[in-house]
Formats: C-alpha cells, sequence, structure tokens
C-alpha cells in the first residue's frame, strides 16, 4: 500500500500580511499592529504582528485588553474582501501540484501528494509548506512548531522523520491537539491526563472504559500521532453573513429578536444579490465573558424568504439562549 503524503500549506500571519498590502503606507509601514474590531464596539483580535505578541496580544483577545498591553499599535479592520482574494490565490497555486486540496481556514490547506514523488521528487513543496506527512495531525502540529520566531533564521519547514511520529507527539499537551476543548480538557483531567505522555502510559482498554469506546479509541491514536482522516478536495463553500457587536450588554430577549431580525434581513439581501439559496442557518452568539457559542440547522431545501430564515434563527437563538440559563 502506498503511503500517504500529506501536506499543511500554512500562510503564516496571514491576515497581518494583508493589511499590510492592502495598506502599504499604513498598516504596512507599523510594526505593532493588531487586526481586528474596534475596542469602542468591544471588538477582538483577529491577528497581530510578531512585535505586538511580544507583549502578549493573542487571536481572540478582547481587543481593549490588546490595547492595554500594548499601547502603541495600530489598529487596523480586517480587509475581508482583500482576505478572501489573497486566500483564493493561495489555492489556486496550490492545486497546480494536486487536485486534491482542502482549505481548512483562509490560511491553511491540507495537500495530499500521495503519488507525486515521481513529478516533485522526494519532497515537494518543500520551501512552500510547513509539513508534509502521513496524516492530516501531524502536518497541523508540525506547522505550528514551525512556525517562524522573530530574530530566527528558521525557514518555516518543520520535518518529522517517518517512524518518529510517536516520539514527536511526545511533547504536546493535549490541549494542543485539534479538536480537544475545554470541557474534553476537563473530563480528561479527572482521570489525570492532561498531557500526550499521559495518555500513552494507558492502554486502549483503559481509555475506552473512562472515555467510552468513540472517544477512547480516538483520543488512543491521535497520542501516537495516528489520523485516518482524508483529504477532502471540495469546492469553496458559498456562504453569507451579517454580524454585530453590542457596545453595552444585551440580555433582553425581545431586544436579540429585533436585531436578529435585522441581521436575518440584510443576510437574506445579501443572498438574493449573489443569485443564491440558503439552505443552512447559522447564529453565532458571543457572551459578556467573549464565550462564543453558535448553533446551525440545514433545511430540507434551499429558501429565499426573509421569514423562513428569521424564523429558523429565531428558533436557534433561543436554543443557544436556553442552554446558557
Amino acid at each position: 500500500m502506498t503511503a500517504r503524503r500529506i501536506l499543511l500549506a500554512d500562510a503564516d500571519a496571514f491576515y497581518v500580511a494583508v493589511a499590510r498590502l492592502a495598506d502599504p503606507q499604513g498598516a504596512g509601514k507599523a510594526r505593532l499592529l493588531i487586526v481586528g474590531g474596534s475596542a469602542e464596539r468591544r471588538g477582538v483580535v483577529m491577528s497581530a504582528s510578531y512585535e505586538a505578541r511580544a507583549y502578549g496580544v493573542r487571536s481572540a483577545m478582547p481587543m481593549a485588553r490588546a490595547l492595554r498591553l500594548c499601547r502603541d499599535a495600530l489598529v487596523v479592520p480586517v480587509p475581508w474582501e482583500t482576505c478572501a482574494h489573497k486566500s483564493r490565490e493561495i489555492g489556486a497555486v496550490l492545486r497546480r501540484f494536486t487536485p486534491v486540496v482542502e482549505q481548512a481556514s483562509s490560511d491553511e490547506f491540507y495537500l495530499d501528494l500521495s503519488g507525486t514523488e515521481q513529478l516533485y521528487g522526494g519532497e515537494p513543496l518543500a520551501v512552500t509548506a510547513r509539513r508534509m506527512r502521513e496524516d492530516k495531525l501531524i502536518a497541523k502540529l508540525a506547522a505550528g512548531v514551525a512556525k517562524p520566531v522573530p530574530g530566527c533564521s528558521a525557514d518555516g519547514v518543520h520535518v518529522v522523520p517517518p517512524g518518529a511520529e510517536a516520539d514527536f507527539m511526545l511533547q504536546f499537551a493535549l490541549a494542543d491537539i485539534p479538536f480537544v476543548g475545554p470541557k474534553f480538557q476537563e473530563r480528561l483531567a479527572r482521570f489525570g491526563l492532561r498531557t500526550v505522555r499521559d495518555v500513552v502510559r494507558q492502554d486502549r482498554e483503559a481509555l475506552v472504559r473512562w472515555l467510552g469506546e468513540r472517544e477512547g479509541t480516538w483520543l488512543y491514536d491521535r497520542a501516537r500521532g495516528i489520523d485516518r482522516a482524508p483529504v477532502h478536495a471540495v469546492r469553496e463553500a458559498k456562504s453569507v453573513s451579517r454580524d454585530e457587536t453590542f457596545a453595552t450588554d444585551l440580555d433582553d430577549d425581545a431586544a436579540l429578536a429585533a436585531r436578529l431580525l435585522s441581521l436575518a434581513d440584510r443576510a437574506s439581501a445579501d443572498v438574493r444579490d449573489a443569485g443564491l439559496l440558503a439552505r443552512t442557518v447559522t447564529v453565532k452568539l458571543r457572551d459578556a465573558d467573549f464565550t462564543t457559542r453558535q448553533a446551525s440547522r440545514t433545511l430540507r431545501s434551499a429558501v429565499e424568504s426573509d421569514r423562513v430564515v428569521y424564523a429558523v434563527a429565531r428558533e436557534l437563538l433561543a436554543r443557544l439562549r436556553a442552554a446558557r440559563r
């Protein structure tokens, strides 16, 4: 059986780089640059330059806190249209090497290069990509290890030799593994499991007994660097979204419903203007503590009606509100 060759191409500091390209005289000249929403509207950080990160600024941090940490930073909004354009450009370049490209986010792309060794040599795209291995998990984690450090001459490429995957995994906390979120971390901690080393000390039977068949087996494999998930080559999904950050906390159901109606109307109008129909409706809610929750529902058939979109969105909002209480 031919070994899989899965590569992760990661555009480092993507939003910062695009903001600098979009505004070379402003953002392009700022060492301390933060990209995101305004502090006055209680926005959050989307990305920050490495110089700003040295002050403790991180993605998803409230902008007001980020500016307390890095007072001299220039804050610019996310140039969404330019980001979308640049993301498509990156994807187009990568598809020259293989048609099997999965876009994980605006700045991350998985490529299945299995069988291309004779076309490109032993390590195709080594100068372009972060990591190539036999599964997506190792590629993802190695990409984080390979991220450049200011003042370091590293080339942003990290190589995990074949057979070294299990040893490579031992350096990570369980929180570093994709899909091991805060709630799952709490469950694992009750069994004394906080790092990959903690997990590999246990046999599969113990993990299944504690976590159940599905999650126990999943964690057993991931801790050993095993991920058989394929790279899905799919066309870019078309989505339309509208959001609003309130200047003050809003906790009244009627007031929230009114704002939701406005957002649903605007999003539905955008869908019609683009010549599209709506099939899946998603409501995302960010609480005062900046916890983000969302709920989705896929309809039996696509619609263009504002009324239908709003009715579904209202149900989803009620579900999210009830879960919080």
